[in-house]
């Protein structure tokens, strides 16, 4: 056993478990984060992705050891930052989701959620190509995919808009 310093969502967290353990097996069986699905456990199907300092990572091929000292967010992460920002009701990428029809079963919903934000992070006005580029490492057996790419393209201009709206308002209180 061995004791990891980890910020999760925010939150410094002091953790003990096995030397050996992924993140994936410390943030579900641990800390109680069961967002980030166990899938494949070989890192083929994105199930299991969380962001690392804003970079979607693998957990279940990331050593807890790894990422200690860096920032970690799991979906259950996203609310919460949403409203500490000042938002309303869930994260605008969720609601896109949502809203989209983007997803059936919600296995995969946490890694292509994560992987898409951490895309309009880096990126606010990708294209199709993009988006499909970025999610390529997240596999869904519900979907057809085009409604996830739909949702992410959503979120993207409804970001946008939002900016301008706030740009505006500003320039109208100048």
């Amino acid at each position: 056993m061995r004791v990891f310093r980890l910020h999760v969502n925010g939150d410094p967290v002091e953790v003990a478990a096995p030397e050996h353990w992924t993140l994936l097996e410390v943030l579900r069986y641990q800390l109680g984060l069961t967002g980030s699905k166990q899938g494949c456990d070989k890192g083929d199907c994105g199930a299991c992705t969380v962001l690392v300092d804003g970079t979607p990572t693998l957990s279940c091929l990331s050593l807890a050891a790894t990422v200690e000292d860096q920032q970690i967010t799991t979906i259950e992460g996203l609310l919460p930052a949403h409203r500490a920002a000042g938002g309303e009701g869930a994260d605008p990428l969720q609601e896109s989701f949502d809203e989209s029809g983007a997803l059936q079963c919600g296995f995969c919903q946490p890694g292509m959620i994560l992987s898409a934000k951490a895309l309009l992070a880096e990126n606010p006005d990708p294209s199709a190509a993009e988006i499909k580029e970025s999610l390529a490492g997240n596999l869904c057996r519900c979907t057809g995919y085009t409604q996830i790419y739909e949702a992410v393209l959503a979120a993207a201009k409804a970001d946008m808009h939002a900016a301008i709206s706030t740009d505006s308002a500003k320039e109208v209180q100048s």
